[in-house]
């Protein structure tokens, strides 16, 4: 079951312990796609409600299989005050080229007509391998609220023709594959939405300091650091469960067990886990 009890303790934590102040609600990592209309309702008001003058952007997920529920979801989005809304591709019937997706996108980003609309895409979950670059042809046309997409794909040619193509048009592009982070930011990605900012946001805010620099060495050896932890534990097995896991370790907030099919990490991963993690020596001396 969702408990919204400790969202208020998650946000002072990633606020003040991990220097993040801009959430993506109901995504992947928060199982949004196993969670009901109400549910993910209930999640976004409170999202939004204890974000409130903490948080800078509260980004909801409304994507669904259904179109009404996803536009259902968008016009409560708004009705919250919701920085954003994103939006993955369906994913059972699947749109198969780019006038489908953008019908989609479409009628959703329409319920919520004063909101900045993003697009989610997650090819390795979706199956829908549309090339953002094709898909962002036009698209102020389609969708006026279009703000940018949420780009978790290892295809950094797809994500570099997006930059490279729209310049002028100001879309926002947030990488979502944590371990290449600093490959996308090389190619000009303007921010990242992913998993381990839960635990390591403040290791990656010195990550995104360096490149700012620019110390590309010390980029480097935040992003290998990264890299090095999240290799051994994929090796493990690594999924929502076992973030869930390594983050109620790091935080001490009870992230609680996934939803079925998802089952709970193992000791034996938390053990190992949290043992890799304390070993890592970061370059800011913790």
């Amino acid at each position: 079951q969702i408990n919204l009890s400790v969202i208020r303790q998650y946000v002072d934590y990633l606020v003040n312990e991990q220097n993040v102040k801009n959430v993506f609600v109901n995504g992947t990592t928060g199982e949004g796609l196993s969670l009901n209309i109400q549910e993910r309702k209930q999640l976004a008001e409170e999202w939004v409600c204890q974000g409130k003058d903490k948080l800078d952007h509260v980004i909801i997920h409304v994507g669904a299989l259904s179109l009404p529920d996803s536009q259902e979801l968008a016009r409560h989005a708004a009705s919250i005050g919701a920085s954003a809304i994103a939006v993955i591709a369906p994913f059972f019937f699947k749109p198969t080229n780019k006038g489908e997706l953008v019908a989609f996108l479409q009628k959703v980003a329409s319920e919520a007509p004063a909101v900045p609309f993003y697009y989610y895409h997650i090819p390795p979950l979706t199956g829908v391998k549309i090339h953002v670059e094709e898909l962002l042809d036009g698209i102020t046309e389609r969708i006026p609220t279009f703000q940018g997409v949420k780009f978790s794909d290892t295809d950094l040619l797809d994500l570099a023709q997006c930059i490279n193509k729209n310049e002028r048009e100001q879309f926002v592009f947030l990488y979502g594959v944590d371990e290449q982070l600093l490959s996308a930011l090389a190619i000009g990605a303007n921010g990242a939405v992913g998993s381990t900012y839960n635990y390591l946001g403040q290791k990656t805010n010195l990550m995104l300091q360096a490149f700012a620099k620019p110390d590309l060495a010390l980029a480097r050896k935040y992003q290998f650091l990264t890299g090095e932890f999240l290799s051994f534990v994929m090796k493990l097995g690594f999924g929502v469960a076992q973030t869930k896991a390594v983050m109620t370790v790091v935080s001490g907030i009870p992230m609680g067990p996934p939803r079925l099919p998802l089952v709970d990490a193992s000791e034996e991963f938390i053990v190992q886990a949290k043992a890799k993690l304390d070993s890592i020596a970061w370059p800011d001396g913790d």
